[in-house]
């Protein structure tokens, strides 16, 4: 029997402290799906932002990622991990509370919103790097496939209800004071934490300054086969998608004239393709394996992306386009993410998670802010709907970094040495 084969599912389902774990990873989940559409929202319509900037709220909110390399470093000498996701939650939660506060004494402002992007992305980076060593604690590697399907099922499902509650939130009490939602959800988090009983272990003696570290995160991400293929792969896809996720609520909102409720709508009926492919993924990877479902995940991610050029007619059928291809697009993600991450998990040596993940997240989110930045460029010179088409087109380029690696005949976690 193979660590993908092992049926760990039962055993994660009945420990107390992975199980408190993923409930606050899903509430906080769902208060994102209504940050990540308000945000946009208010910038649109209540500052009447134009296409490049809303594109730079994008990027700020993915900037901080390039402060990967030295927090991931500074991450690996810290012993109290889930202290720093604490943190990082409640300075999250403080952050995003000052936006309904400035709407309330109408004082909100563009500086502001870009303010809150920023910042709420580096609470973002500080708690994804402590995640790292915490999930590994809490999850034996014979669960890991297993243990982000589990977390990606609750994304899926967030990212099904929480447009809808959302856009229904935005309409009814303003894209600002729907924001508080997203607040109490990292609360919410950050008190669960505090109740997951955890043995953190001191790292070991350091013996390099912090540029050392830095330098090792890089020349482990760079020199590993497994590794430098899905940072590729992963960083190549995410720069296309994300000049479309610059243009994608401006897109629908501006021309094809959906409602903040109707956006929400589409996009939580798509969303149940992540639910799909979470749940299929470790299905299909025992199946046909791990790297060849990543690739296929990897492929039908970005490619229904340029269908959204095509989205025309009565309203109703604009919203059932966009629900169809955002559908097919959320489950090639999960189907990518899911085996991914494991794989990432698996080779990645323990006394390195957090310098590992904040050179790959410095390289692979960091080209998030420079998609989003080409995506408002692209849609002011060329128009919405042709950068679009380029989106989904130059997305599904990034399995050619699989193919060309090992990962492509990679079947189970057993075959994938650290």
């Amino acid at each position: 029997m193979t660590a993908v084969d092992a049926a760990p599912a039962p055993a994660l389902g009945r420990d107390r402290r992975f199980r408190t774990f993923w409930i606050g990873q899903t509430i906080s989940a769902f208060g994102d799906r209504v940050s990540e559409l308000a945000l946009p929202l208010i910038a649109v319509s209540l500052l009447a932002a134009t296409p490049v900037q809303v594109s730079v709220l994008t990027a700020l909110i993915w900037l901080p990622n390039l402060l990967g390399l030295f927090l991931g470093a500074w991450v690996d000498q810290r012993t109290h991990k889930r202290r720093l996701l604490i943190i990082a939650d409640l300075a999250r939660a403080a952050v995003l509370l000052s936006l309904p506060v400035a709407y309330v004494v109408g004082a909100i402002t563009l500086t502001q919103l870009y303010l809150v992007a920023l910042l709420t992305g580096a609470g973002a980076v500080l708690f994804a790097l402590g995640q790292q060593a915490f999930f590994v604690a809490l999850v034996p590697r014979s669960a890991y496939v297993d243990a982000n399907s589990k977390l990606s099922v609750s994304r899926s499902l967030s990212f099904i209800a929480g447009p809808a509650v959302g856009g229904g939130l935005v309409q009814a009490l303003s894209a600002p004071v729907a924001i508080l939602v997203d607040a109490v959800s990292f609360l919410a988090s950050a008190l669960l934490l505090r109740r997951i009983p955890v043995t953190e272990s001191p790292p070991p003696p350091r013996e390099t300054s912090t540029l050392g570290l830095v330098r090792e995160g890089l020349v482990l991400v760079l020199r590993h086969p497994v590794l430098r293929a899905a940072l590729g792969c992963t960083t190549t896809v995410n720069f296309f998608t994300f000049i479309a996720a610059a243009l994608l609520v401006l897109y629908a909102n501006r021309e094809l004239h959906l409602s903040p409720g109707a956006i929400g709508v589409a996009f939580g009926v798509g969303a149940l393709g992540g639910l799909a492919g979470a749940a299929l993924a470790p299905r299909l990877s025992r199946a046909i394996g791990l790297g060849r479902t990543a690739m296929i995940g990897v492929v039908v991610f970005p490619a229904p992306l340029a269908l959204t050029a095509l989205i025309a007619g009565p309203t109703w059928a604009k919203v059932a386009m966009l629900a169809a291809i955002e559908l097919v697009s959320s489950l090639g993600v999960m189907l990518m993410d899911v085996n991914l991450n494991a794989l990432l998990m698996a080779v990645t040596p323990d006394d390195a998670r957090g310098r590992r993940a904040g050179a790959y997240s410095a390289v692979n989110y960091g080209i998030r802010p420079l998609g989003a930045l080409v995506g408002g460029a692209l849609g002011t010179t060329l128009g919405l709907r042709p950068a679009l088409v380029v989106a989904g087109v130059g997305g599904m380029l990034a399995v050619l970094w699989l193919l060309a690696s090992p990962v492509r005949h990679i079947r189970t976690l057993d075959t994938a040495a650290p």
